[in-house]
Order: C-alpha cells, then structure tokens, then sequence
C-alpha cells in the first residue's frame, strides 16, 4: 500500500488559492456548481474539494474544472520553458564563454 503524502505548506497554500479563484470564476460567470460539476464530469462534492483546495483530488479533475470555465489554457503555459527564469539562467551559466569551430580529425594529425 502507497504511503499517504502530504504536502508542503507552500503546496497546499497554492491548491488553497487556485480553490479560490476557480470558485471566484464560477460566480463571476454565474454559474451553479451543479452546472459546472456536470460540464466538467465530476460531482458536486468533488467540485467544492476543489474550490477548498484539497490536494488529494487529482490534476485531471482540475484540469477538467477549468475547462469547463474556460481557464484551461493558463495550465499549458505554467510550466513554460520561456517562462522558466531558473531554467533560463541556469542555461545561460552552462555557456561556453567561447565557441570554437571543431577540428575535423585530418587536421587533428597533421594531414
């Protein structure tokens, strides 16, 4: 059997925020969590541990919640490579500080 995991608290306060705003979403659009449930094929209840934030419902239930509002592209670009500042920099540092054109291997022999 898995060991239960539960996350960090900076992982729950962002599930607990991103809860917030799709339910946020659903009333600025006016729409009954019976309404959005269905569209996004999950049930009533699931749909309100997702608006609390609850970290044991999974990514593609949510993923499913914010098409249904509308929201799903903003989850394609979150892991963005051109959004990556860490990413970029740590890149940027791995660059050669010259570049050099290779040696072809008659020229390594002296031929």
């Amino acid at each position: 059997m898995a060991t239960p995991h539960v996350p960090s608290l900076a992982v729950r306060r962002a599930l607990r925020k991103l809860g917030f705003d799709i339910r946020e979403a659903r009333l600025r659009r006016g729409l009954p969590a019976e309404v959005v449930a269905e569209r996004a094929f999950t049930s009533r209840p699931t749909l309100r541990r997702i608006e609390n934030g609850d970290y044991r419902v999974g990514i593609g239930i949510y993923a499913a919640v914010l098409q249904a509002l509308g929201l799903l592209d903003g989850l394609g670009q979150l892991a963005e490579p051109s959004k990556d500042e860490v990413g970029l920099a740590l890149g940027a540092e791995k660059l050669p500080k010259r570049a050099r054109i290779p040696r072809s291997q008659g020229a390594k022999h002296g031929k």
